[in-house]
């Protein structure tokens, strides 16, 4: 399997990331992409090649036309006004209207939830460097039909090029490859509800032999159907085994919209709180 990584100039982080890689394994130098040398690296039955980009990562439409992979890794900044430490992974798509953010409207990237699980067991794991551990939900692009996740460090310039963060960051992306097995079977789950950071879906994904998929969050609700949803089931890599409903994380309205909507797809949906996570 060919993973690419992909960086850009403009992100602190994504640089701090690209450095720690470089320093940390044996890349070599395998050519050039425009404007930035490419770097290569063999990784047990893997091929692994790191790219630098000039533009925003989030707009970068035409990844899969201009490079060659299987599996697309995008390691970035992640921004927000709490200016929370975190350590972050994630599917991009967009629910509704697209934006500044990239991607195109209503549509999902491919969501290889295997994989992302890897990386978030890996986080969990990792060295306690006061950065909170979190999946997001789906956002932003850019729209890719390959598998893809965004792996990120968040949320301000202090963080972004904080050197463990960047070390951790670029080891686990490594060590996540390594451990990725897509013939590995989890219980692979769509989620509806809650915030952009997922608290119930963190603890599924942490405590149980869980795979998330793309995750609605309860402001995105509104712009669900039939057609979405089913998006969501079809843009997983993975077959996916049922829904995850963040019972108390949305209103009861929108939980009945959401279980309406399941129900006519025939797609079985369980509440987080049966798991044991709350």
């Amino acid at each position: 399997m060919h993973f690419a990584i992909i960086v850009s100039k403009k992100d602190i982080a994504g640089m701090n990331i690209r450095k720690n890689l470089l320093e940390m394994f044996d890349f070599s130098e395998n050519g050039e992409f425009p404007g930035s040398k490419t770097y290569s690296l063999n990784s047990d039955k893997n091929m692994v090649t790191l790219y630098t980009i000039d533009g925003d990562t989030i707009v970068f439409e035409a990844a899969e036309q201009e490079i060659e992979a299987d599996y697309f890794i995008f390691a970035t900044r992640h921004q927000s006004k709490s200016g929370e430490k975190t350590l972050s992974v994630h599917f991009p798509g967009n629910f509704g209207e697209a934006s500044d953010y990239g991607g195109r409207t209503g549509e999902l990237c491919t969501a290889p939830a295997g994989l992302l699980k890897e990386g978030f067991k890996l986080l969990s794991a990792s060295e306690d460097i006061g950065f909170s551990i979190t999946l997001e939900a789906t956002h932003h692009g850019p729209f890719i039909r390959k598998p893809v996740l965004f792996i990120e460090i968040g949320s301000r310039e202090e963080q972004w090029s904080d050197a463990r963060a960047g070390k951790i960051t670029a080891k686990i992306i490594i060590e996540m490859i390594k451990n990725y097995n897509p013939e590995k079977k989890y219980e692979t789950a769509i989620g509806f509800g809650g915030t952009h950071y997922c608290n119930s879906f963190n603890r599924a994904e942490a405590s149980r032999e869980i795979a998330m998929s793309h995750i609605c969050p309860k402001h995105s609700i509104s712009q669900l159907d039939e057609t979405m949803v089913k998006k969501m089931i079809d843009s997983t890599h993975e077959k996916v085994d049922y829904a995850l409903i963040d019972w108390k994380g949305m209103s009861a309205d929108d939980r009945n919209r959401v279980i309406g909507i399941l129900d006519n797809l025939g797609v079985e949906w369980k509440k987080t709180k049966g798991l044991g996570t709350e």
